[in-house]
């Protein structure tokens, strides 16, 4: 009796949940099935192509290279896209492109379609993941915002530590010709179909916006929303920047590249992490391990980063952390053993965890929610410049001199550099349409 009580308390605890936070909930599985299997899973995906296909590290850096085409093409139109559609509607559209990109990836037999379906796979998990439902969570909250937005990442994170682990199981091993499981073709086929029957069921559960349920963000009256440094009401937070005001500020372009030098050194290391600890004699399963410690330390310090930049203020949130990142990757170049390998993994993990709530809500905390989504997805426009040239450079680099050390310390420098610009960032003021 006292075991059906307490579930029933909690039952009751949960119908009274704040609805935002259930969004922030939603929001971090669709995360983890959106982006997991492409971005978390490239260090598994990509030594195996290589010794199926014998492509060359820089071939298959062209493959990122080509979502990112895509990206600084048609970024900005995602964003508008979700403003004019809705979130819900686009979570739906782009998780059944990914899920058919997962499919065709699956028949890959060529380079080109390998470029082309990394295309199709990119651009579905833009427009269904992580800019609609950072979106939706920039409505639901103010005053957490921060802290919603780390939940969310959460969903990436947690299905970060798990997904690689079972890929690289699953698969079975990197030589095509030992014995494998399922082998990568099957697995990604069933990547593919999971997404697309999720699709319908996930978006039915999104809520655009608190108003459409009858409440405000936050679940509170309209008040005033303490903000570092400044405080800001609810109206001009409601209603801050167009696209055009935002664009015209110092703060979104350094915003803008403070969040690409943050990104590229992720990014970098991602897309060819694989193919250095293969070319360094790892095995697929030590891969996987890798990224799943990066992966399970990251979702402790999404938590941690979501409640200091609330706290603390986060430009030098976003600082301290998105500065450990480059000092991993030179760990990682040094290392020279596999304890080493775990070091990079754990302190890139908590520069990744500790950065990544603060980035990703600032443009909400700086730019309101009028135009959240068109002022991120341009803003996405220098990021994906840099996300297009860093892994050709690597991959080229690598192709020349038989290692990644010059390459990755050079993307290590960048990200340094772009740390720094995140200290420049004044406080918040209120949109030049909101001041009389």
């Amino acid at each position: 009796m006292a075991s059906l009580r307490d579930l029933g308390r909690s039952a009751a605890r949960l119908r009274g949940l704040f609805y935002g936070w259930r969004m922030a909930l939603l929001g971090g599985l669709i995360m983890g099935m959106g982006t997991v299997p492409l971005f978390q899973g490239l260090p598994v995906w990509n030594p195996v192509l290589r010794n199926s296909f014998g492509w060359s590290a820089g071939q298959m850096s062209w493959a990122f290279a080509a979502t990112r085409i895509e990206g600084g093409l048609l970024g900005p139109l995602e964003g508008l896209l979700v403003e004019r559609l809705g979130s819900r509607t686009m979570v739906l559209i782009g998780m059944l492109i990914l899920g058919g990109g997962f499919v065709l990836f699956s028949q890959v037999q060529e380079l080109w379609q390998l470029y082309a379906t990394f295309v199709m796979m990119s651009f579905g998990g833009a427009l269904g993941t992580w800019l609609p439902m950072m979106t939706v969570l920039n409505h639901w909250f103010i005053r957490s915002k921060t802290r919603a937005m780390s939940i969310m990442m959460e969903g990436h994170a947690l299905g970060g530590m798990a997904v690689p682990l079972i890929m690289a199981w699953a698969i079975g091993g990197i030589d095509p010709s030992e014995s494998e499981r399922l082998g990568w073709r099957l697995v990604a086929f069933i990547i593919g179909v999971t997404i697309m029957a999720s699709a319908f069921p996930l978006s039915r559960m999104i809520r655009n916006r608190p108003e459409d349920m009858g409440m405000l963000p936050d679940g509170g009256p309209p008040q005033v929303v303490p903000v570092i440094g400044q405080a800001q009401t609810f109206e001009e937070e409601t209603a801050g920047y167009t696209w055009q005001e935002a664009i015209k500020t110092r703060t979104f372009w350094l915003i803008s590249f403070g969040h690409a030098g943050s990104s590229v050194i992720i990014v970098a290391v991602m897309v060819h992490l694989g193919l250095m600890l293969d070319d360094r004699g790892y095995s697929l399963q030590t891969i996987g391990g890798v990224v799943a410690a990066f992966t399970g330390v990251n979702a402790v310090f999404l938590l941690v980063g979501g409640y200091v930049g609330d706290r603390l203020g986060m430009r030098l949130t976003a600082f301290w952390f998105a500065a450990l990142q480059p000092v991993s990757v030179v760990i990682l170049v040094l290392a020279d053993s596999v304890p080493m390998v775990f070091l990079f993994a754990v302190l890139l993990g908590i520069g990744r965890g500790g950065c990544s709530p603060a980035t990703s809500a600032m443009r909400g905390v700086y730019f309101g929610r009028r135009a959240f989504a068109a002022i991120t997805g341009i803003s996405m426009l220098p990021m994906n410049l840099f996300l297009f040239f860093a892994p050709l450079f690597a991959g080229y680099l690598r192709d020349i001199t038989g290692n990644y050390d010059i390459a990755f310390l050079t993307v290590a420098g960048l990200a340094m550099v772009g740390s720094f610009l995140f200290l420049g960032l004044g406080e918040p003021k209120s949109a030049p349409s909101a001041r009389v």
